[in-house]
This record gives C-alpha cells, structure tokens and sequence, in this order.
C-alpha cells in the first residue's frame, strides 16, 4: 500500500463541521484511511493554511461545448438552440470534441471538481479524456428523434444504449453510464416505449432533461393531458437511478412524484438565468424530500464549469424563488454541489470520510476575500472562487498540486481548443 498524506489544514466533515486534521489516503485503493492527527504518508500534499473539502460534483454538463464558450449568447433556449447550438453541434468532428472535453475537464480539475455526469455526442472520445485526465464520470450519448427520420432516430436511440452498455466500468472503474434522453420534447414517446425497458434490462440508469421551460412543459400537457413527470413516469422514467436536468416549472404534484420514486433533480441556476428559463423551486423540492444536486450546464451556456461559481448562484436564485433569505442555505448548497449531486447521479462520492472515495478539493482561505474565518462553510457558498482551488485529489491520485495539473498539458489542451473552436466556426459559416 502507498498512501497520500495531506497535512496542515483543516477539513469539511460528512456533517459539515470543521476540524484541524491531517487526511490519510489509499492511494492504491483511492479512498481515506484516516482523518486524523500528524498523519505521515509516502507521499505529501500541504494544506496549510486551506480547506480540505470533498471533490465537488458537477451533476449535469455538455463537457465537449467548451468550444461553444461566448459563440451565441443573449438568446433564449428554443432560438439558441435551433438557430446557433445544433447548426454548430452538426458540424463537430470526434477530434473537435475530445480537445473540447479536455479543456473541460482542464477547467473542472483547476476548480475541484472531480466528478460530473455528461451528455454529449463522441462519448468515446470523452471517455478517452476522462481516463487520461483522472476524473470521475456518469457518461451518456444524447438522443434526438424530433429532426431525424424513423431510422435514424432509432439508430441515435441503439447508439445510446451501446454505448451505456460498452463504456461502463471504464477508466479503472472510474467511469459509469446512462441512458440519455435528449428531453421529453426532443424524443419521441415511440422511442422512449421501446428503449427505456431496453435500459432498464441492461441496468443502466435514465438521464434527460426536464420542464426547463415553459415550452417543454405545454406541449406535454396539451398533446397527453398530463403533467410532463407524470408523463415521464408512464414511460418508466422516474426510477430511483434515474436523474433529470433543471426542474425549473414543477408543480407540486411533479414534486411530489420526484420525493415518492426517489428520482434526482440536477439544479443549473446559472445556465437557468443566462437562458431565462426562470426559477427552479429548490426550496420546496429539499423540503419535500427530493435528492437536489447541482450542475454547471455547458459551457456555451453558463459560461463557466465552476461549481464553486454554481454554488453562490444557486444560493442567490434560490432566496429569490423562495422569497425567503433562509431558503437554499450556505449548509444547503454545499451538500447540493457535493453529496447531493453524487447521490442524484448515482456515485458513491461527496462525502470527506474514512472510507469513503479520495476525491477531495484543497481549497486556499488565506485570501483577502476569504478573511475572517467566521464560518468557512458560508465562504464556500458565497465567496470562494475556482482559483482558490490549491489541489485536486481523484480516486487517490493527485491531478493537481499548486495549480499545476499533472495529468494534462494546460498549455497545450488550449492552444488545441483555441485552433479547433477558431476552425469550426469558420465551418459553420460556409
């Protein structure tokens, strides 16, 4: 056995209290052996003068869009994604999106976060990229019926399934799988029918997007009489593994439905404000019992893959939608961009314990705009931003140490998505 040591700080408890502790990792085996006192190991992280926090979870995200970062904004989803996303989409080569998911993931380990659930397209090549850079996934293929024809549309749903079916266990087991459903709307009920069982034979978890907007809400209702989870449920979509992305328009009754069959929600305020899809009713899902997490969204429509940045929106937003200071509390928010969004999307991380997996963030909060140390729970709501990110452990392996990220060349990685994004514009406009 070789062991990690991480020293000199002090450390975000399972139960959010604070204590000065060095943390004894596994290396070989990736997880906390001890948290503890003058804890020595073959190998040494300082953290001095920081927090070691649980990896942050970033619950639902388009890695590869990072080439889309600032191409179409200031529009609202239906237009941007008819208009600027899928035209462009349409034009990505497998190369375009592995140097895509590369500087994602670049982005992700220089602001802690050490697992995400991804739909996308070329899920190969994100698998590719999640091995080399040492990260955790939930991975899936995007299906969308609406333009295709019959056969195509079966063959984008046989594509997911392949793929759920191929990557999972991969990258030393680091990589796991779903079903994914572009959305309600984007998928015909036809598909869903023949699939969804397909999935739940192969045992593979059911992701989509859901009542993001008002217009993924009334074509349900007006084409089937119900709400769209109700919908959703007469598909066999609301199992305990599954999870959906925003949530923003639910009623009650939905609500209700998520807490009764265990189902996630993955909360993107940022990307929810940014579009206008409005305010997710997070308050009342946590009360109601629903496992809420938290996700950046995509790149194209965030702008940022921080959960450090989500954390404080989803705080912000989350007041407003409640009219109420106290709802989506600092405690609140940190378990949604931890525990929350690992037990919404099916991993068993987010949790700083002996035992427990060794993905851990080691956050700097000797920082002006983290001083004093009243509550540092409330900083990292509030205040922390991704570059107060010292280190980032996964699986027991160091990916970044002092900012430096060892298991991607940064420079390269971005000069790459600079040439590739540059060149696929330059398509998209021929």
């Amino acid at each position: 056995m070789t062991t990690l040591s991480i020293t000199g700080g002090r450390v975000l408890l399972s139960d959010l209290t604070i204590a000065r502790a060095d943390v004894l990792v596994d290396r070989d085996e990736g997880t906390v052996l001890e948290i503890g006192s003058d804890l020595a190991g073959d190998e040494t992280l300082d953290a001095s003068g920081s927090l070691v926090t649980p990896g942050f979870v970033n619950g639902h995200c388009h890695v590869a869009m990072t080439l889309l970062r600032g191409y179409a904004d200031d529009k609202p989803l239906e237009s941007w994604l008819r208009e600027d996303i899928w035209p462009a989409e349409a034009e990505l080569t497998a190369e375009d999106v592995r140097v895509g998911a590369e500087l994602g993931l670049l982005e992700m380990i220089k602001s802690g976060t050490t697992a995400f659930a991804d739909m996308y397209y070329e899920v190969p090549e994100i698998a590719a990229a999640v091995e080399k850079a040492g990260l955790r996934a939930r991975l899936g293929h995007g299906v969308v019926t609406v333009v295709k024809d019959d056969e195509g549309a079966r063959a984008d749903a046989r594509t997911s399934l392949e793929i759920a079916t191929e990557y999972d266990g991969g990258a030393d087991g680091r990589i796991s799988t779903a079903f994914m459903p572009h959305s309600l709307t984007t998928v015909g009920g036809e598909y869903l029918e023949e699939f969804v069982p397909k999935a739940r034979e192969a045992g593979v978890p059911v992701h989509y997007h859901a009542n993001e907007t008002r217009d993924e809400v009334e074509p349900i209702v007006e084409e089937h009489g119900v709400r769209p989870l109700a919908y959703a449920a007469e598909k066999g979509m609301l199992e305990t593994e599954d999870f959906v992305a925003h949530g923003v328009h639910l009623d009650e009754s939905e609500i209700d439905l998520l807490a009764e069959c265990g189902t996630g929600v993955i909360h993107c305020p940022a990307s929810n404000m940014k579009l206008a899809s409005g305010m997710a009713p997070v308050q009342r899902m946590l009360e109601a019992g629903v496992d809420v997490g938290l996700g950046t969204d995509g790149a194209a429509s965030n702008n940022d893959l921080s959960m450090l940045d989500e954390a404080r929106d989803a705080a912000m937003v989350g007041k407003l939608a409640a009219e109420d200071a106290s709802a989506v509390s600092a405690e609140a928010v940190v378990e949604l961009m931890t525990s929350g969004s690992a037990e919404a999307i099916g991993l068993d991380v987010g949790r700083l314990e002996e035992g427990a997996a060794a993905d851990l963030a080691v956050i700097d909060v000797e920082r002006p705009h983290l001083t004093p140390h009243h509550d540092l729970v409330s900083h990292l709501a509030y205040a922390a931003a991704a570059a107060d990110v010292r280190h980032t452990v996964c699986d027991g392996r160091v990916l970044m140490r002092d900012r430096r990220v060892l298991t991607l060349d940064e420079t390269d990685v971005i000069d790459r998505a600079n040439e590739a994004a540059q060149a696929l514009v330059a398509r998209v406009g021929e």
